[in-house]
């Protein structure tokens, strides 16, 4: 088994080389199930709005105010999603 190398130096040990972050194996957004799920739910919201007239009446239920809140709130949802996916996403390796 080897060890590092280990300098002295007032009576501390310290490793010559030296432990940093290095990223782990983690997907990237585009090739992840939320991110298709995202933008599916985003479509849907998009063409719903577009589709529904609120069944003949004449005052439109869910307009574009609406479905942008809803877009807002989903890319909200996407963004802390992928935060908590890459946040154990790094560990401390030797080079």
């Amino acid at each position: 088994m080897s060890t590092a190398p280990v300098t002295r130096h007032d009576n501390v040990d310290y490793a010559t080389e030296q432990s940093y972050r290095l990223p782990a194996e983690t997907k990237t957004s585009t090739k992840t199930t939320e991110f298709f799920a995202f933008v599916a739910m985003v479509i849907a919201v998009v063409v719903t709005a577009n589709i529904y007239d609120g069944n003949g009446t004449d005052v439109d239920p869910f307009d574009a105010t609406t479905a942008m809140r809803y877009v807002v709130y989903l890319t909200i949802g996407y963004m802390i999603a992928r935060g908590l996916a890459k946040s154990g996403s790094r560990e401390t390796r030797n080079a």
